[in-house]
């Protein structure tokens, strides 16, 4: 008895200094995580460095290339309205570029802007979200100013203005994305948020963390203007209801939760187009995740027009005219079969406020696909033609008012024609930028 009883002691001790260890390490991990001291940021690196290395033997390629499995018509009736191009787009290793081209996809100008280069010391950036390998972010809003200069998105990360050599104007360390509007007034209108740790009195029952929308004016100096928190905008219109919104997939439940608006467009009505149901001083902003798009006035901040619910997770709305407005929508998987995924350009007419009809200008079909899951711009020319950036096929393509292909644009990254690198945005600038970027 003596014996079993002294074995029995022994097992006890060691179970006993397991548990204790365990506790120990447990505790210490999450004082580590949630304190983040020494050494938060080397798991942090250690952990998306594991996972960057386990993709590459396993074969699979990084989000932002993609082997296109399907053929695109050729362009039916070239006729492209004039002009360069000015293409944000991932190149070949990890490269992110803004490249000037011509028509015939020749590149005339070239901005690289790795991150690290440009931005080593980003102490704005929450150390999980600051970039850790190449390229860390990619280019989301892109506007090219009067004397050449480019100001920029990185997405989630900042913005910021770079000469024509590619140096450094000016950075401002707010977490900017998606879209980036020149007013005719020098002006920059930007998507902004603001990551949020604690309860807000906009969004009360949203438990944090979670990120909150802003809209910014700045200067070209890169000084903010003013600024309209988006919670705050939709409560004093009496549409609190929205923040109540949010479109849950499966896939994407953590991110959408963090995410209750997500803003993705902020565009000003031009001083020169006449005047409508819309006005100079309108501002047309577009909420992805309750599918919302909308236009309020920057004196007032009285939304005047509002459409929900007509699109899927939409981009880019634009002013067509003082009564019409276009919206990219992206129709984010509306079909139970994937091959019938397609997105669509839709027109809204107003009368009195209110979107009274609704026009499929063009969308995706098996003779033409035309489908991305996320991202994806369009741009009315002076003629009529509609420029369309279709993201995740890495191309941009222009349609005539027929409907018809006048021009088209792949980011091929291999000989074989197959691979491409995603695409943000295919923007035609106006005929003055051909003086500055000939020279090159």
């Amino acid at each position: 008895m003596t014996v079993n009883s002294k074995i029995d002691f022994h097992k006890l001790s060691l179970g006993s200094f397991i548990t204790s260890c365990t506790f120990i390490v447990f505790l210490a991990g999450y004082i580590i995580r949630d304190e983040e001291v020494f050494p938060y940021k080397y798991f942090v690196t250690a952990k998306e460095g594991f996972g960057h290395v386990s993709k590459q033997f396993s074969g699979e390629l990084p989000p932002h290339y993609h082997y296109l499995d399907q053929s695109f018509p050729e362009v039916t009736a070239p006729n492209p309205y004039p002009g360069l191009n000015l293409v944000t787009k991932l190149a070949t290793d990890d490269l992110i570029v803004a490249d000037i081209m011509d028509a015939q996809g020749n590149t005339l100008h070239r901005w690289e802007l790795d991150w690290f280069d440009i931005w080593p010391d980003a102490d704005h950036l929450h150390p999980e979200r600051a970039p850790k390998q190449r390229p860390g972010t990619t280019i989301h809003g892109a506007v090219v100013m009067d004397n050449g200069d480019l100001v920029f998105n990185y997405e989630y990360m900042g913005l910021v203005r770079v000469d024509l050599d590619g140096k450094v104007v000016w950075r401002l360390p707010y977490e900017t994305h998606h879209s980036v509007h020149l007013h005719d007034d020098g002006n920059l209108w930007v998507s902004g948020m603001k990551f949020q740790t604690e309860k807000n009195e906009f969004i009360p029952h949203i438990i944090p963390p979670f990120w909150e929308d802003t809209i910014l004016k700045v200067s070209p100096e890169g000084e903010i203007l003013k600024e309209w928190n988006v919670p705050e905008l939709l409560r004093k219109n009496g549409y609190a209801g929205l923040l109540h919104l949010r479109s849950i997939p499966s896939y994407e439940t953590e991110v959408y939760n963090l995410d209750p608006t997500h803003l993705n467009d902020v565009e000003t009505f031009p001083s020169d187009m006449k005047a409508g149901v819309f006005n100079p001083g309108d501002v047309l902003i577009s909420l992805r995740n309750i599918n919302a798009v909308m236009v309020f006035n920057e004196d007032t901040d009285e939304i005047k027009s509002m459409i929900i619910g007509e699109f899927i997770n939409q981009h880019d709305p634009d002013f067509i005219d003082g009564n019409t407005i276009s919206v990219f929508d992206n129709n984010q998987g509306d079909d139970l079969n994937a091959e019938n995924f397609k997105s669509r350009i839709l027109k809204f007419s107003f009368k009195d406020n209110i979107a009274n009809t609704k026009e499929v200008f063009f969308e995706g079909s098996g003779k033409n696909p035309f489908y991305t899951q996320i991202q994806g711009k369009n741009q009315w020319l002076p003629n009529g033609n509609l420029l369309i950036t279709d993201s995740l096929s890495g191309r941009g393509f222009e349609l005539n008012p027929q409907g018809e292909m006048v021009w088209q644009y792949f980011n091929y990254l291999d000989d074989e024609k197959k691979l491409v690198g995603r695409v943000t945005e295919v923007q035609r600038l106006s005929e003055k930028y051909e003086k500055i970027f000939s020279k090159d």
